[in-house]
């Protein structure tokens, strides 16, 4: 089930047209990698979804519902442009953006106390948020953006500003949110970040959808039937099977080469055949592209 549909979503301003017709489902209880490069259209979507402006085409549905203002509720946004009041105390600060999403005082008082205990903040409570670290003052958004347990959480750049200690601090709690239900749309620019943590992604480029689908099926499809090869001995040229894309020196000392099908209907075991009668195989796998070769190849022309 889909937790979120947008269908035909279209956005201009004036000479510029931002989204065209673009349609996508995201899974209930997924992590969902929204890609693209600068000025595709994905702040403009993530805009749209959050109510802060309104497409001129087009439908969301939130659970099946219209989007409406009662799902700002349901909704933790977190925009690469942070937002915090420099000159309020951290624990304020909290406070006050938990009531404009509807809690109770006591329960968002409990949820402070347990997401600063958590992130290890708790002894900056009583502190202005000026007084943070760039990393510190992440945390306390990130906290503000999760602590009315929202069902769909989206996260623009999650990760900027914070050194690889913290940022797997916040990997972890985005899957464990993910475990306890949340769904989460993840926008960045980081491709390492997608192959950790995305289930499905979508790729947005000049305006226009032109990809997606799960992580897994998507790399299956752009498979090359390319191969590493670790062996000792010589291997000789074979024209009418494979070519040699690429030779270097194996970290234990051993020749190591990409080789590519000609045929593209051979199957691992036909490229198989042809290598051990020349050399001594050690370790044959196949290439499977990354998201990161797959975006660049998609950006820059090539086909998906």
């Amino acid at each position: 089930m889909n937790i979120l549909e947008a269908k035909g979503i279209t956005k201009n301003y004036a000479q510029h047209t931002a989204l065209k017709n673009v349609s996508i489902d995201i899974p209930k209880q997924s992590i969902f990698g929204l890609l693209g490069p600068n000025g595709a259209g994905k702040t403009t979507l993530i805009r749209i979804i959050n109510q802060i402006i309104m497409c001129d085409a087009g439908e969301i549905r939130i659970n099946g519902e219209l989007l409406s203002p009662k799902h700002v509720k349901v909704i933790g946004y977190l925009p690469e442009e942070r937002g915090l009041y420099k000159k309020m105390k951290v624990g304020e600060q909290l406070m006050y953006l938990a009531q404009l999403k509807g809690m109770k005082s006591a329960e968002a008082r409990k949820r402070i106390k347990h997401w600063l205990e958590k992130l290890e903040l708790s002894a900056w409570a009583t502190k202005k948020v000026e007084d943070l670290s760039k990393g510190m003052a992440q945390k306390i958004q990130f906290i503000a953006t999760v602590m009315h347990e929202p069902e769909l959480l989206i996260l623009d750049e999650p990760f900027s500003g914070f050194d690889p200690v913290n940022a797997n601090l916040i990997k972890d709690e985005i899957f464990e949110l993910r475990d306890k239900g949340a769904t989460v749309i993840f926008s960045t620019h980081r491709m390492e970040s997608v192959e950790q943590l995305c289930d499905h992604i979508a790729l947005i480029n000049h305006a226009e959808k032109i990809l997606d689908g799960s992580k897994k099926d998507i790399k299956l499809s752009h498979r090359m039937n390319q191969y590493e090869v670790i062996f000792k001995g010589d291997l000789p040229e074979r024209p009418g099977a494979f070519q040699v894309l690429s030779r270097e020196i194996s970290e234990l000392g051993m020749n190591k080469v990409i080789v590519e099908a000609n045929d593209k209907t051979a199957s691992p075991n036909d490229i198989l055949e042809t290598l051990i009668s020349d050399i001594e195989l050690h370790s044959f796998s196949e290439v499977i592209p990354s998201i990161n070769d797959i975006f660049i190849n998609i950006v820059k022309g090539g086909q998906s």
